[in-house]
């Protein structure tokens, strides 16, 4: 995962030069504050998702470019087997898998989110990011803070929310839980 973030980095790094932006600029564009957008491009603390995801919007390019390197080339149809999608580990709280990683112009990001349990008492990690999201939860239980509610989702219940609001995930009952997150 180090690995990985290190090259992230180094992309975003390299996007800022590209375009002339300074870190100062980049972080009050996006809204992050300056000191903690400065520990992300460091690569001292792992990047949200959902930051990756308005740093790609700035930039008008494909998450999964900023995120492999790659740029996506499909542009009919983006078929990808179980288990197949791209792993993208950017937070130890989720495992996420990109589900359509190579279709161009993408009008949303599919992943196969997977959570793990934690010890109870656990705190709930909240993000937000610009948009909408839609959760449809596959297996176990799953805790969703939102704002100032806790919305509890069993297999086959879904969620659409605005994801400006800060949310996070926490899977119950000792059981990792799987949902299909839908980023729009």
């Amino acid at each position: 995962m180090e690995e990985q973030l290190k090259l992230i980095t180094e992309r975003l790094k390299g996007l800022r030069d590209v375009f002339g932006i300074s870190t100062a600029d980049l972080a009050k564009e996006l809204n992050i504050p300056f000191e903690v957008y400065q520990d992300y491009e460091s690569g001292a603390v792992d990047i949200p998702v959902g930051v990756l995801y308005r740093i790609a919007q700035h930039f008008n390019m494909e998450l999964s470019s900023l995120l492999t390197g790659e740029e996506p080339r499909l542009r009919t149809y983006s078929l990808t087997r179980n288990g197949r999608g791209v792993s993208v580990e950017r937070r130890k709280e989720y495992k996420y898998q990109n589900l359509a990683y190579n279709f161009i112009h993408k009008k949303a990001e599919p992943f196969l989110v997977t959570v793990d349990p934690k010890p109870e008492g656990t705190p709930v990690q909240l993000n937000n990011h610009p948009g909408q999201e839609f959760d449809f939860l596959l297996e176990g239980t799953l805790k969703i803070v939102l704002g100032e509610k806790e919305i509890i989702l069993n297999e086959g219940d879904s969620l659409y929310y605005d994801s400006n609001v800060n949310h996070g995930m926490q899977a119950l009952n000792g059981k990792p839980a799987k949902f299909l997150a839908i980023i729009l």
